[in-house]
């Protein structure tokens, strides 16, 4: 028969396996179950405060609020695609028809008065008569169309797995909300730290989630609307539609708001308006792009409850360490961190009482005669008596 210590060794290993394999079963829904769990953090007060008021009707509360998230974000966000690819399309279209029919003459000739010197100057100098140039380029149209086409299967195929994982999300999110508190007791239940240190540690997951997320979004509002305020000052066309844009791409770490108002600038340049496109570059740069490393940081330190020089940082290196989900990643992981630390400081530490240590009266007992002190135990009352003093001998 296998001795007690034998028999731990292999349980501890077939733990490790079973936690292997479940991680690769887990991997393809990583980014999905994360977002999820940050987003049920996020709004689960909300969706206790639904439930109360649909009477209990705990299933229906989540999926309102499913239903709304997809509502405000992934909605607005498809339309904006949708009409950016159409607009595309066109493009592409106008240009090619121009080529075939009017040669490159003619694609010039509808060009922006003060690029369509530039370009036609450009032309002339060029050792390429205008009828091997009208040839040459109407070939490369013809054979991009088969790169053409591969790049929007490429897109269709990307879209496809945001749409998967969008859907993964929400049935995971809608769970999250449902079964959300007996998953965090089940959790509590089968964590081998001390009783209240895992609720701790998930309490500081929802705040720092939240406040990251929430940072975000607000962030992202403050741009465009930074960015709207420069579109009317430069009298940009269709600043609305710019100003939108501007609050989704401020989303995407990678590319950031002020891309869209340096977009907008070229387009004034393009346009004729050189001084409009050189206020539009100095705002978007000076006021558009500083506000993501200022006002983030200053939102998200009041749910972290961290300095903001942490938090700038926490965000950057998550950034760069993960990608887009970094964002969230990189606060999570430092307030793990500090979290850690202040439990085994307050529990573990200095601070904390120790085998044989003579027990401190708490905060309901003065160590006075007959003040009363609460058995842990039972609850009851009991007033504590002098200890006589020792008997001279």
């Amino acid at each position: 028969m296998a001795s007690e210590l034998t028999a731990r060794r292999v349980f501890t290993g077939l733990i490790l396996l079973s936690i292997f394999l479940l991680a690769l079963v887990i991997r393809p829904f990583a980014e999905a179950f994360f977002l999820a769990a940050v987003l049920a953090a996020t709004f689960y007060g909300l969706h206790k405060r639904l439930t109360r008021r649909l009477r209990g009707r705990n299933a229906l509360s989540a999926g309102i609020l499913c239903t709304a998230i997809v509502l405000a974000l992934l909605l607005p966000l498809g339309g904006l695609t949708a009409f950016i690819v159409t607009e595309v399309s066109e493009g592409v279209e106008f240009v090619t028809t121009t080529v075939q029919q009017e040669g490159v003459q003619g694609l010039v000739n509808k060009l922006p008065a003060p690029v369509r010197g530039t370009v036609s100057s450009l032309m002339e100098k060029l050792p390429v008569e205008q009828q091997n140039l009208d040839q040459t380029l109407q070939e490369q149209v013809s054979t991009q169309g088969g790169t053409a086409a591969k790049a929007v299967t490429g897109a269709v195929a990307a879209t496809g797995s945001i749409v998967f994982q969008t859907v993964m999300m929400l049935i995971a999110l809608f769970f999250f909300f449902t079964d959300g508190k007996r998953l965090v007791e089940w959790i509590e239940s089968v964590s081998p730290l001390r009783r209240g240190q895992t609720r701790e540690l998930m309490r500081e997951f929802r705040s720092v989630s939240g406040a990251v997320l929430l940072s975000s979004v607000a962030t992202a509002g403050v741009q465009a609307v930074a960015a709207l305020i420069g579109y009317f000052i430069a009298r940009v066309p269709a600043p609305l539609f710019f100003g939108g844009l501007t609050f989704f791409v401020a989303l995407i770490p990678a590319v950031g708001a002020a891309s869209v108002v340096l977009v907008a600038a070229a387009l004034m340049f393009f346009n004729g308006h050189p001084w409009a496109a050189l206020f539009l570059a100095i705002w978007g740069t000076v006021v558009v792009g500083l506000v993501d490393n200022v006002v983030k940081p200053l939102l998200a330190k009041r749910g972290m409850h961290q300095h903001g020089a942490i938090v700038f940082f926490a965000l950057l290196g998550g950034l760069a360490a993960f990608g887009t989900v970094g964002l969230l990643l990189g606060p999570l992981i430092v307030a793990f961190f500090l979290s850690l630390v202040r439990i085994w400081e307050r529990d573990y530490g200095r601070s904390s009482p120790r085998a044989g240590d003579p027990a401190t009266p708490g905060p309901g007992s003065e160590g006075r005669q007959g003040v009363p002190t609460v058995r842990a135990e039972t609850g009851e009352q009991v007033p504590l008596t002098p200890t006589p003093p020792p008997e001279s001998h």
